[in-house]
């Protein structure tokens, strides 16, 4: 008779408070600047979790047989495990915990969307709010920065292969930081004058401190990763140059959806009219939200009115940061209701508090003209929601005789991004759909080439953060698996 396999013994829970307990303890807030004072200032919003408070969420865990919470993560860090770790007060332990999965925790921290993924599978948000899985990430990775020598991290033994990783976003660190741990040698190259992609240009100070991503990289420099920036590949280099004269075994494809969509309405070429790309790009390396140490004069809107048109978080960032330029009336202009807006409920909150205004079920139908080639304002027309449409959301259908104008000094479009074309356009054989989005295998984010690798916004148009890292997580597995096994391609 087959003796029954013997289940390892249960750990005991280094927390102190009894399951029932637990629900009873409130979700611990995180501190920000006051709404009126940070208006006025690119000062990171919210101020991090101390020791005691980190560690008062974390008792809040139920310590689930089946975390969902980590399933639902796209990266999938394991969550129960960091928290336990929080519990008992070992923070740098929780850290390296976290880095198991997740090369960028000071990051993710900050921006992922929590509440569509690990916060969102929390069993404790069925009854009360769910377990501050976001704020505790971020608490770990900030407590690490403070206290981790990173001058001589453990390195893997070298595997002798060599990996091009084009695009220095989410998703290209992503699979930088998980491949030079594999042992491979890894060269990432960025087209910008600074590492982070997006990251850097897309997303700002006041809620992604510069100074954060410069952190991580310099972690993943200490790792073994080779940074190269002002290298446009497709133009400086090619890909086939790069595994053909460079000698590098496979490739990374992280380029992003950068190529900014406007509306096609009457007065998009007005002086004053921007892309969020655009915009966003010269507050954040370009140093607007510096002025007037650094002058940025076409970004000078004090006392100005500036509109933004879109409701996802690209919108709120371009509109806070408006505000924070000295914008008179800041406001977003969105053609569906609140409800429908795609942009992170934190930071519609937040957009509120600071003053914000938004003019939702409105969207524009022509930029004025003052006469001398410069935006005077917008006519717009209101709307209401009809049937759903293909996304699930319903559809705005105009208001006959609804049409009204409001005066505008800047006007920023953020309705979407399409894909960077510079790298398929010159690599051939490799495949791409209609609108012209890299095809790779979603599993293991293989393209029409062999060798070649391709993730993140370039493969599914424009996405979150931590979506973009998981393709960057899956690449990485792939990539080793075909350098160090034969045939698997």
């Amino acid at each position: 008779m087959t003796e029954p396999t013997k289940q390892p013994p249960k750990q005991k829970s280094a927390n102190p408070l009894p399951l029932k307990e637990r629900m009873k303890v409130p979700r611990q807030h995180m501190l920000e600047q006051p709404p009126l004072e940070r208006a006025t200032n690119f000062t990171e919003v919210n101020l991090g979790y101390s020791e005691e408070l980190a560690r008062q969420e974390a008792a809040r865990c139920l310590e689930c047989a089946k975390p969902v919470c980590m399933i639902d993560c796209p990266v999938g860090v394991k969550v129960k495990e960091f928290v336990q770790l929080i519990v008992a007060g070992d923070f740098m332990g929780a850290a390296a915990k976290i880095r198991e999965d997740n090369v960028l925790p000071a990051i993710t921290g900050r921006v992922c969307p929590q509440e569509d993924h690990c916060e969102g599978g929390c069993l404790m948000g069925k009854k009360v709010q769910p377990l501050g899985i976001g704020y505790l990430e971020r608490f770990v990775a900030d407590y690490e920065q403070r206290h981790l020598d990173i001058s001589n991290l453990p390195k893997a033994p070298p595997t002798g292969k060599k990996v091009a990783i084009v695009g220095s976003g989410p998703s290209g660190l992503t699979a930088a930081g998980d491949l030079v741990q594999k042992g491979h040698e890894v060269h990432v190259f960025e087209a910008l004058h600074e590492i982070g992609g997006v990251l850097v240009y897309g997303i700002p100070e006041f809620r992604l401190p510069k100074g954060i991503i410069r952190q991580q990289v310099d972690y993943m420099r200490a790792m073994g990763v080779v940074f190269e920036t002002d290298v446009v590949v497709g133009r400086t280099v090619t890909i086939d140059e790069l595994m053909e004269e460079e000698g590098y075994d496979a490739v990374f494809i992280g380029t992003g959806a950068g190529l900014p969509q406007f509306m096609g309405i009457p007065g998009e070429h007005l002086n004053g009219v921007y892309s969020a790309n655009e915009f966003l790009t010269r507050i954040n390396l370009m140093h607007a939200y510096e002025f007037p140490r650094y002058d940025e004069p076409m970004l000078d809107f004090r006392g100005k009115n500036v509109a933004v048109i879109g409701g996802g978080n690209t919108a709120l960032d371009a509109i806070r940061s408006a505000l924070r330029l000295g914008a008179g009336k800041a406001f977003i202009l969105y053609r569906r209701s609140e409800a429908e807006m795609p942009a992170r409920k934190e930071e519609v909150k937040h957009a509120q508090q600071e003053g914000i205004e938004f003019q939702v079920l409105a969207a524009p139908l022509e930029f004025l003209d003052d006469g001398k080639g410069w935006l005077a304002g917008a006519r717009c027309q209101k709307m209401a929601l009809g049937e759903p449409d293909a996304s699930g959301r319903r559809r705005p259908v105009p208001i006959e005789g609804s049409e009204y104008e409001i005066p505008l000094a800047a006007a920023v479009i953020a309705i979407g991004t399409s894909a960077n074309p510079i790298v398929q356009s010159t690599t051939p054989g490799l495949n791409t759909n209609k609108r012209n989005y890299i095809e790779a295998d979603p599993t293991t984010q293989r393209t029409s080439r062999k060798g070649v690798f391709a993730g993140g916004d370039i493969v599914t148009g424009s996405a979150t953060v931590i979506l973009a890292m998981g393709a960057g997580r899956r690449a990485a597995k792939s990539i080793h698996e075909y350098l160090t096994t034969p045939g698997t391609w």
